[in-house]
């Protein structure tokens, strides 16, 4: 069974009753925080090094931006 478009709005509509504006923004926020936190996480050893080196690059190229 196949979900259609008609399907998720429905659920969307429910959803925003139910959780209302404010706090369906703040899930939305925690949900992208989860995803994110999830992902880096599960990267191995070897990508979280050349995560650390290309953030540490890109300070370089910040502070040298800064100070000319």
């Amino acid at each position: 069974m196949k979900i259609g478009p008609w399907e998720i709005g429905l659920i969307l509509i429910v959803v925003l009753l139910i959780f209302g504006t404010g706090k369906l923004a703040n899930v939305g926020r925690d949900l992208g925080r989860a995803i994110r936190g999830f992902k880096e996480e599960s990267k191995g050893p070897d990508d979280k090094k050349a995560d650390a080196e290309s953030v540490e690059t890109t300070d370089v190229k910040k502070t040298t931006k800064k100070s000319t």
